[in-house]
This record gives C-alpha cells, structure tokens and sequence, in this order.
C-alpha cells in the first residue's frame, strides 16, 4: 500500500502547471557535475544517493570548464552522501558557481527512498531541493564609466525542486527525473515559467562483474545511458566505468553537446580517494577549449551489509588493515566428501606423476644431447667473436683519429666565425643605436606635429558645431512656434466644430429622446459613462505619446554626444536620470491605460446588448432612440479603435527606441575604453622619451642588487594575445611591473647602464609592463639569446613571451 500512495504523490506533483515571469540575474540550477559515477551521483539523478550504494562519502569537487578564457566557468561542491539505511539514502552539499561577473551560492538537500516489490526488484524514489542565491559579483566587473543598466540587475534568492523515481533489479536500472521542476524567486515572490534548463531526463544504467583471470578478475563493469528533452534541444550521453578490485578505475563517455571524457581514480587508502576526470568539447564548442574536474572524498567504513548492492572487496594503494585466516565452518557430511575427493585425486596425482617421471627422463636425455651440441657450437663462436673484436678495436683506433683531426679543424673554424661574428654583432648594435636614436627624434616631431594639427581641428570643428548648434536651434525655435500656432488654430476650429455638433447633437437628444422605458434609461447612463471614461483615455494617451517624445529626445542626445565624441568634440553629459524609476512609471502607464480601455470597451458592449434587446421589441423597433444609439455605438466603436490603433503604434515606438538607445550605450562604452587605451599608448611613449633624453651615464657601475625586475615570471615561454602597438614575435623580457614608478625607475637604471635601446609594451589583459630590448622572430634565436645572458645586472631574470596578435 505504501508502495502506490507514494507513486501517486510522485505523479501529481510532476503534472502541476506553474506560470511566472523572467528577472534580470535568474539563473537555473545546474550543477556541471556530470563525469562520474563515483561521487556526487545524486547530482545526476536524486534516486542514486541510493541506488548500488554501499558506503557514505564525504568529498570535495572543483570543476573549472573551457580554461580557454579567461575568467572560465568555476563550479565547487563540498557534499556529504551515501546509503543511511536499508532503505534510505541521504546527501546535502553546499556549492558556488563562477560565470565570469555572475556568481552563485547555495546548498542542495537529497533524500531518496526505497520500497522493495520482490527480491530482485526495487522502486525508488528521490528529491533534489536545492536553494541558493544568484546575482552580479560586482568585483568582478570593470568599467571606466558609471553604467546604470548594471545597477537594474538584482540579486535573486531560488528554491528548485528535482524529483525523481528509479526502478532496479539486479542488474539493470533505468529512472526518470525532472530537472527544475519547480524554481522559486523569493525576490518576486513568484515561480519561473520560462525556464530553458527545464527538462525531462530519462535513463538506463547496467551494472555488472567480470569474470577472468589475473588483474581484472572480479572487476565491476557500469554502463549508463541518459538523455534530457529540453524545450528546444535534447542533450544525450553516455559513460562507461571499470573498477578493479585493486582500487583503481577508469571511466569514459561522451556527450552530444559537452564532447568526450575521460576520468581516473584511485584508493590512496581504504578511506581516502582521488579522482580525475578530463572534458573535451568537440563540433561548435572546440575553441572553448577542456574542462578539468577533481574530487577528494574519504569513504565512511561501512559495517552492515545492505541488500540491492553487492558490497565490493576493494584494496588500496596504502592499505593497513591486517588480513584473518578464516575459519573453516563445514559439517560433518561435507568433510566425509572432502576427504573421499581427496583421496581419488592422491590417487590420480600418484598415476601421473610416474608417468611425468618417465616424460622427465627422456626429456633429459635429450636435454644432454642438445648441450653438447650447443657447447661445440659455443667454442666456435667464441673462437670467431675474438677474432671479430681484436678487428673491431683496431677499426676504432683508425675512426678516433680521424675524429680527432676534425674535432681540432672544426673547433680552428668555430672560433674565425665567432671573432667575425663578433665584430659583425658590434657594427649591427651601433647602426641600430643610430638608427633608433634618429627614428626617436622623427617620431618626437610627428608627435608633434600631430597634436598641433588636431588641436587646431578640434577648435575649427568646435565652432562649426557651435554655429551648427545655434543655427539648429533657431530652425527649431521657429518650427516650434509654427507648429504651435497652427495647433492652436486647428485647436480652435474643432472646438467650435465640437461645440456646435455637441449643441445640435444635445438639441436632437432632447428634443426627440425622452427616454420612458427602463432599457432607454439605462442606455442613457452608460453613454454618460462612456463620455467620462473617454477623457480619462484620453489623458492616458496624451502622457503615453509624452513619454516616447521624451524617449526620442533621450535617444537623439545620446547619438548626437556619440557622433560629436568621434570627432573629438566633448559635450556636457546629460543630468542622471533613474531607467528604474522611469521604467517603472511608464509601466503603471501602460497597466492604467489598458484598465481604462478595457473597462470603456465593456460599458460599449453593454451598451449593445441593451439596443439589441430593444430593437426586439416590435413596438420600439425604428422609433428616435433606437435610431440615435445606432449611430451613437456605431461611433464608440470607431473611437475606441482609433485608441487602440494608436497605443499599439505609440508600444512598437518604444520598442523601438529602447533598441536604438542598447546600442548607442554600447557604441558609447566602446568609445570611451578605445579613446583612454590610445591616450594611455602615447602618455608611456612620451615618458620613455624623457627618461631616455634625460637620464645621463651612471659614473659607478650598477649591481643587479639595485635592479628590481618585479615579477618572478616562469621559465616557460609565456604567450601574450591581443596586445595592441605591437608586432609579432618572441621578446626577452628583463621585467615585468604593474606600478608605473617602478617601472620608470628600472628604465633610469637600465639608460644608465648604458642599455639606450630599451623598451617596453603595457598589456591591457594583465595590467602590466614588460620591459625588454630585444625581439627575435623565432624561438630559437630566442632561447639562444636566452642562454647566452652575460653578467649585464639588468640580466637577473630573463624569460621569453610569445605576442600573437
């Protein structure tokens, strides 16, 4: 009976419907734990915190995914799980996911219980509640300018709800579960409908033993299945894992969205285990990059032995539990059996073993034969390997000679190339010290040649854009009061035309309508009513159409501040407004005016009804009042069309404008961070020229003790990407800062070292200067100026970086 109450509540809890809206700053529950089937099983379905379980883990998991970037995806999970009794299974953990400027922290609670149909028949079913809180990690987020779109992204506390039912028998399993069942925002207080993490998983797992010889003998073999329908894709994948009885296994799998995997792990101790396991994205997902995920756990030694899962003898690299001889426990008719058995195979074993003794002595007698012949066979060659040898030394005699005559006349002609090479090398610096020197000096007056020539355009365009500006405004001023006046007059006109409809239109009603019936006088109040709720439309619409003219005008500044900032013209920056506050007011707009058009539409409908149910009457079919609310509702209809018509243009407007002011705030942010690099580009140009104008020859020779080459970098060749102002190539870095001052004072330094040529490039990526004076255009030459650093005290920590632009 227990059995179908809780296969009743498990199906009326998945058909539920739930309906919600989408925040800024929601995320879903999705654990990226997806490579094992050693740990953490209850992350892939809330049933195997139970099922082929047997012991309890404590474990620690870090999974860092697509190490390409940056910043890459960053999943830790501390969880404690396992079986607690013969039919229950429990797990809690406590995770934080990294996606870049996104965090999210939280903890998921499992439970999972199991009700035994036969003996080799199981039904269990499982729970993930998981509750956490997502939003923006704001120190990860880095802007020059204040961005308020930022600000309107809040931070979200969730519950999910993952249930789950498994079926097992002894050995094959296959389950359902439903991921992100329910997800909750208690900052809402409302559920989330459009969840695109929201899923269907099915799955079908084969557990197994092998049965051999040797090292894989009593191996367990499991397989598993699975795939998720999601709404618009289905995910599906595949693992297989071996367990040696040695406390080794290996796992594989692949997933038609994540790629391939690979894992191992391995028993330290027979509490204590490691495991490792590899993610390579394959198809659109390959420049992304692998994925790492290591886990640490201590198993819980287990002293009962629980049914539906077989408890494994595993051993481990460093063992320290000491083995018992066991203890025969056999009845008496067993050993009667035993020892009759016994005394049938002495029997046998005396039979075979005369007959193995008359095979041994023939075997020795041929053995002997084959010796002498080998021993004659043996004197021969050794007679010939002397002669073989005493030829070979003789041979090697001749060829160390001979490689000793050219060691001595390679080793002549190495040292002729290395005094030409020498000199050649001294000529080269010199004519580039030269060369450098005058290019410095041609730079230092473009430069400025440059800035006279752009600060007398930034003038000549600031007065053409004042002119512009004040030519702009009287057109405008102009236009204004064109406009205005003609709307005063058109103004006038219809309320005249108004006025002298209303008074006729009044003079009609009266005259000819003297409603006496009680549908009449209703009628007559619900046209009233329409009137009053036709000014309140009205009004509505008026500040709708306000709130886009307003929104145009914002639009229109930001292009025009965006078009100016390209040219080189600074504006003023417009007041701050709140998009909150403002988003928030024109939605109570928009809900105003959709009660107000709503509720005029219904009172013109009642209306209807109340003429359809009067012109029925035989005796009231064509008199003045069914004639006058003909018209009358005729026209309400076309009034309230006409409102219609044009809140849905006045909406697809604003649609619109938001679009356009997106991207103008882009294009704005965009700007700025080009215009500060490039100012940043020239200020360290210009400080390198003075340093080098102005630092003079160090009367005393310098010792490396006063050199601060700042970072200790890796002896490994580094790879730099994306570093503007700078060519390709291998370049020997001699140090490395990210303070400006301490990077001016190694320059001084090195200039009075006497080292003119040196140099350096800013790269925005790490925030640091690397300072050098040499580039090579492949690693070999590179590492050969590597090897060959001298005892110059700048020297003290050379390495090589890689530029790939």
């Amino acid at each position: 009976m227990k059995v179908y109450v809780l296969t009743i509540a498990f199906f009326v809890c998945s058909i539920q419907m739930f309906y919600s809206q989408e925040d800024d700053g929601v995320v879903s529950l999705v654990l990226p734990i997806r490579n094992s089937l050693t740990f953490n099983q209850y992350a892939i379905n809330p049933t195997f915190s139970f099922v082929r379980q047997q012991h309890k883990y404590i474990s620690i998991t870090n999974k860092r995914e697509w190490v390409q970037f940056e910043d890459a995806p960053q999943t830790y999970l501390v969880s404690f799980s396992g079986r607690f009794r013969e039919n229950m299974g429990l797990g809690v953990g406590v995770f934080q996911q990294n996606y870049g400027v996104l965090t999210t922290f939280g903890g998921i609670l499992n439970v999972a219980y199991n009700a035994r149909l036969q003996t080799d028949s199981n039904l269990t079913f499982g729970l993930n509640v998981g509750a956490y809180k997502s939003g923006l990690n704001e120190g990860s987020v880095i802007t020059n300018f204040p961005d308020p779109s930022l600000d309107n992204i809040p931070s979200n506390f969730m519950l999910t709800v993952n249930p789950g039912i498994n079926y097992g028998t002894a050995f094959l399993d296959l389950g359902v579960s439903l991921n992100n069942l329910v997800l909750y925002n208690f900052n809402s207080s409302k559920l989330i409908e459009d969840n695109p993490e929201q899923s269907i998983q099915a799955h079908l797992m084969y557990t197994g033993y092998v049965d051999s010889r040797g090292f894989f003998d009593e191996s367990k073999f499991s397989g598993l299945i699975k795939s998720e329908f999601k709404k618009d894709k289905t995910v599906v994948s595949g693992i297989a894992m071996l367990t040696v009885p040695k406390g080794i296994w290996a796992q594989v799998g692949y997933n038609n969205l994540y790629g391939a995997s690979g894992g191992l792990g391995l028993n330290i101790t027979n509490q204590i285990a490691i495991e490792y396991n590899f993610e390579k994205a394959l198809g659109d997902l390959t420049d992304f990059g692998p994925s790492h995920e290591i886990t640490l756990a201590y198993r819980f030694k287990n002293n009962q032995n629980y049914d539906y899962s077989n408890q494994d003898e595993i051993s481990a690299l460093i063992t320290t539990d000491k083995k018992r001889k066991p203890v025969s426990k056999i009845s008496k008719l067993e050993a009667d059996a035993n020892r009759k058995l016994s005394n049938e195979a002495k029997a046998s074993a005396e039979i075979e073993a005369k007959e193995k003794a008359a095979q041994a002595k023939e075997a020795e007698e041929a053995r002997l034969k084959v010796e002498a012949e080998n021993k004659a066979k043996a004197e021969a060659q050794a007679k010939l390997d002397a002669e073989n040898k005493a030829k070979a030394e003789e041979e090697a005699k001749q060829i160390a000679k001979e490689v000793a005559e050219a060691k001595a006349k390679i080793a002549a002609e190495n040292k002729a190339k290395a005094e030409a090479a020498k000199l050649a090398e001294a000529k080269l610096k010199a004519e580039e010290t030269a060369a450098k020197a005058k290019l410095a000096a041609e730079n230092k007056a473009r430069l400025d040649a440059e800035a006279k020539v752009l600060a007398e355009n930034k003038a000549k365009e600031e007065a053409a854009a004042k002119l512009k500006e004040a030519e702009e405004s009287r057109l405008a001023a102009e236009a204004k009061a064109r406009e205005e006046k003609e709307a005063k007059e058109r103004a006038i006109a219809q309320a005249k035309a108004d006025s002298i409809t209303k008074v006729k239109a009044e003079a009609v009603k009266e005259a000819a309508l003297k409603p006496t019936d009680a549908i009449a006088i209703s009628m007559n109040s619900i046209e009233e009513l329409t009137k009053d709720s036709k000014i309140e439309q009205a009004k509505l619409l008026t500040r709708l159409n306000e709130v886009v003219a307003s929104k145009n005008k914002d639009l229109k500044d930001l292009k025009e501040e965006n078009d100016l900032s390209e040219k080189g013209i600074y504006m003023e920056p417009k007041p701050f407004k709140s998009l909150t506050a403002e988003n928030n007011e024109l939605e109570a707009l928009k809900e105003n005016l959709d009660v107000v058009i709503k509720a005029r539409s219904e009172k013109i409908k009642e209306l209807e009804d109340l003429y359809e149910r009067r012109v029925r009457i035989a005796t009231l079919e064509n008199d003045e009042v069914n004639l006058y609310y003909k018209n009358t509702i005729k026209r309400l209809k076309a009034e309230q069309l006409t409102a219609l018509e044009t809140k849905t243009a006045l909406t697809a407007t604003l649609e619109d404008i938001k679009v356009a002011t997106e991207y103008e705030r882009k294009r704005r942010i965009k700007r700025a961070a080009y215009d500060n690099e490039e100012d940043k580009y020239f200020q360290d140009r210009a400080a390198l020229n003075v340093i080098k104008q102005n630092t003079r020859l160090s009367s005393e020779p310098l010792r490396a003790e006063d050199f601060d080459s700042g970072e200790e970098q890796s002896d490994n060749i580094q790879i730099l990407k994306n570093v503007k102002n700078v060519e390709n190539g291998y370049y020997l870095i001699i140090a490395v800062h990210n303070d400006v001052d301490k990077r001016d004072d190694f320059l001084r330094k090195a200039v009075a070292s006497g080292r003119n040529d040196i140099d350096f490039f800013y790269d925005v990526n790490t925030s640091k200067y690397y300072i050098y004076y040499q580039k090579f255009d492949s690693i070999e030459a590179a590492n050969e100026a590597l090897k060959s650093k001298g005892s110059k005290p700048y020297n003290g920590k050379l390495s090589v970086v890689k530029i790939e632009n």
